[in-house]
């Protein structure tokens, strides 16, 4: 059962959650957060400490069953929360509504019987788009489905932004879930980059503005009915050498050919003005990176003192939580695939040699590991000084406070289902999706007239005629072909996550590019584009009478757009670049850096004037 409220001599309603009968500072309501976790600071054993430097990915199972390690692997519930002291976790995939608060609820019991009875703070990864790779975003499934925040971008408005977060918060906090991995405020600089899709755009100015919003409605004034935002991924992950991610070892140098790494930190600092309550360092290691007259260490930014504690803490004011990029220090092997420790530039230290520097850099929880026994024999033989460990655990507690876990961690699983992907939210979300669709190339055909009809390729045809919409066999016998399309990248599939992270070339297979032109032969066509990051569309739009973008859409919300009854508004959050050769001949830093782009950053055509009949 969870644990009771007590009442103190003074009439003060509180949880004993160390259960000696006395209501003790951290556990009085009425103190202040920082009060509460000076307090409980200096109640905890050197193992609770460790427990706390460290999150990890949690299996969510049937509520109660705390012995199932899942597909995750990172070990059981009980023995996380219970053996390691560990009481933050990150969640993947998740049942119903009211299933995950029933699991939820049953897993905050369990932390009730740790010494001091620490809550569980539990965070996601984005959830409310249609991406999914399970080390980096979720789909939707049943909260609200938006467009993915590149989209967003695509609308460029701020209150939509602020709007969103605020719909996602209220669904996060029906769940449980109390952290935000996100947001990603990268610039997406690189048109290779495969991380484009959740970020805000490639303008510091305008990402800057959309970030400030974006926290507002997510953690509110105060956190306390709020989500903790953990921006990623300092100082910027966007300028990446050859456009390739830092997840593999191939991808691991971050490069400023161009020197615009001031620009990559502006939405870092709009962030901290905003009081974002973590930092993610990212999996980068900077090479000839130069700041204020610096020539900064060629390793990882979760193992660069100068980035973290001189540029972040001391330079840009930060007091909040820097939390690690996930599996820094350990080697792993997940779905039998292997994926190498991130310790970009620092491969030749033990796992022991990896923890201290990464803390003693001013990391102050590490992500996707549970090396709990690594610390405290750490600190035991002198290596790590106990008093820098407490400095961590108090900005990791404050946060906790903060939120308000520590007074009622429990959610209400009977009304979980209808809190979450309400008809609202669910609404708001499909006018998004159509409203962010980017026109590139219009000759007239769009809006649709009602009665058109539709040859479809890459959609559901069973929701298209549930549209309203006539469907035709053949190409030749439709008014219009609209084909969706993926962005193009290069199938590679090592290391795990690697096959869902899509990087390498933009140019389109010549089959791809031939079939739009036999289509084009016998009926007009639409192309729609997944715009996850950027394509080479110079050799299909020749093929099509309208070219679209869009950044997570359903069929129904691409026919809305198209047919008009939703006004698509998208403009391009990044430039379309007119061939590899150009992107090649780029800077990955300088946002726009290719020449002669096919359709620069902002652009859009509009609906015809005159309906096409």
């Amino acid at each position: 059962m969870a644990l009771a409220h007590s009442e103190s001599s003074d009439g003060t309603r509180y949880r004993d959650l160390n259960g000696n009968g006395v209501m003790d500072p951290y556990e009085d309501p009425r103190l202040s957060s920082d009060d509460r976790a000076d307090d409980l600071l200096g109640r905890l054993s050197l193992e609770e400490k460790a427990g706390l430097v460290f999150q990890t990915v949690i299996h969510v199972g049937a509520p109660g069953d705390h012995d199932d390690p899942g597909h995750v692997g990172t070990g059981t519930a009980r023995e996380l929360v219970l053996g390691k002291r560990m009481n933050h976790f990150n969640v993947t995939r998740l049942p119903s509504a009211r299933q995950t608060a029933l699991w939820v609820n049953a897993l905050q019991e369990l932390a009730e019987g740790t010494p001091h009875g620490i809550p569980v703070t539990l965070a996601s990864d984005p959830r409310h788009g249609f991406s999914h790779n399970e080390g980096m975003v979720q789909p939707a499934g049943h909260l609200s489905q938006w467009p993915e925040t590149l989209g967003l971008a695509a609308i460029g408005e701020v209150d939509l932004f602020e709007r969103f977060a605020d719909v996602a918060r209220r669904e996060y906090r029906a769940l449980g879930i109390t952290s935000a991995i996100h947001p990603q405020i990268d610039l997406a600089t690189d048109p290779r980059w495969a991380r484009q899709l959740q970020t805000f755009g490639q303008d510091p100015a305008q990402v800057s503005a959309f970030v400030a919003a974006y926290l507002r409605g997510f953690q509110g004034q105060d956190l306390s009915t709020g989500v903790a935002c953990i921006a990623k991924h300092f100082p910027g992950g966007g300028a990446q050498k050859d456009g390739e991610d830092p997840h593999f070892p191939y991808g691991r140098e971050q490069v400023y050919p161009g020197g615009r790494f001031d620009e990559h930190l502006a939405p870092f600092r709009a962030a901290i003005f905003a009081g974002v309550a973590a930092v993610m360092p990212y999996y980068g290691m900077p090479v000839g990176l130069t700041v204020d007259g610096e020539l900064i260490d060629e390793v990882g930014f979760a193992f660069n003192r100068a980035i973290i504690t001189d540029l972040l803490r001391s330079r840009l004011h930060f007091d909040g939580v820097v939390v690690s990029d996930w599996a820094i220090i350990s080697d792993i092997e997940v779905a039998g695939k292997p994926w190498p420790a991130k310790a970009w530039g620092v491969e030749h230290l033990s796992i022991p040699e990896r923890v201290t520097l990464a803390l003693q850099s001013g990391v102050d929880q590490i992500g996707g590991e549970t090396l709990t026994e690594v610390v405290v024999d750490l600190v035991q033989n002198g290596t790590i000084e106990e008093e820098h460990l407490n400095q961590s655990v108090r900005r990791i507690l404050l946060v906790k406070f903060r939120l308000g876990l520590f007074d009622n961690p429990y959610v209400e699983p009977d009304t979980a289902d209808a809190a979450v992907g309400t008809v609202e939210y669910r609404q708001e979300g499909h006018n998004a999706q159509a409203r962010s669709i980017t026109i590139l190339k219009n000759e007239g055909i769009l809006p649709l007239p009602e009665g058109t009809r539709l040859y479809c390729e890459g959609m559901n045809v069973d929701d298209v005629r549930q549209y309203g919409v006539e469907v035709v066999d053949k190409p030749e016998d439709a008014d219009v072909a609209v084909v969706r399309l993926a962005a193009p990248y290069e199938p590679r599939d090592m290391y795990f996550l690697e096959a869902a992270t899509h990087q390498g070339s933009l140019d389109f297979d010549p089959e791809v590019i031939a079939h739009l032109a036999d289509l084009a032969s016998r009926t007009a066509v639409i192309a729609d584009i997944h715009l996850e990051r950027a394509a080479i569309l110079t050799p299909i739009a020749p093929s099509t009478s309208a070219l679209v973008g869009n950044y997570g859409a359903s069929d129904r919300a691409l026919l809305d757009a198209l047919f008009g009854r939703i006004q698509a508004q998208g403009t391009l959050p990044m430039e379309l670049p007119s061939s590899m050769t150009e992107v090649l001949a780029s800077y990955p830093d300088v946002p726009s850096d290719t020449g002669n782009p096919l359709f620069p950053v902002g652009h859009s055509v509009p609906y015809a004037t005159v309906m096409r009949t």
